[in-house]
């Protein structure tokens, strides 16, 4: 009988022992909150690239809204979508855009006076720091994912071109 209350004299001891419970705690809970500060940060970063080229799609869309037809305006937004002036110099807004990225379209009206102009970012994808699909060897789950952000204006211009 005493051999039995001993036995369970050490097991009531063990089950009250807490040293090293918080290691355990942080060893199931540190690699969540780890997927979780990945996650949120890729998000960041695709929003961040979404909106600066939404508003690069904004500025060239406006800039030809008003510019006549002429030829050399289609060269001078595609610079102003990608580089942020007309000339194109400089480097790039979001890295690895390129003038061959971004979309004209005129709609409407005659060729020399459209109604609409769409000006849009095609091709570009995402680059995420932290690719699931790379890392499990899974490319299904890539977050290699399109950025296609476009802004449509109407033209404001109302007499053709001299």
């Amino acid at each position: 009988m005493k051999r039995h209350v001993k036995m369970f004299d050490k097991l009531s001891r063990f089950a009250r022992e807490e040293s090293g419970v918080q290691l355990v705690e942080l060893a199931i809970v540190l690699p969540v909150f780890l997927m979780l500060f990945g996650a949120a940060a890729e998000f960041g970063r695709y929003f961040y690239e979404y909106t600066t080229l939404d508003k690069a799609t904004r500025a060239a869309s406006r800039y030809l809204a008003t510019a006549a037809v002429n030829g050399t305006e289609d060269t001078r937004a595609r610079n102003i979508a990608v580089y942020g002036n007309m000339d194109g110099t400089g480097t790039p807004i979001v890295s690895g855009l390129t003038t061959a990225n971004v979309v004209i379209t005129r709609a409407g009206g005659v060729p020399t006076l459209p109604q609409t102009v769409t000006v849009q970012i095609y091709g570009f994808k995402h680059q995420p720091v932290f690719d699931l699909g790379k890392l499990i060897n899974v490319s299904s789950l890539s977050l290699n994912i399109d950025v296609k952000p476009s802004s449509t204006m109407r033209y404001l211009l109302t007499q053709p071109p001299v």
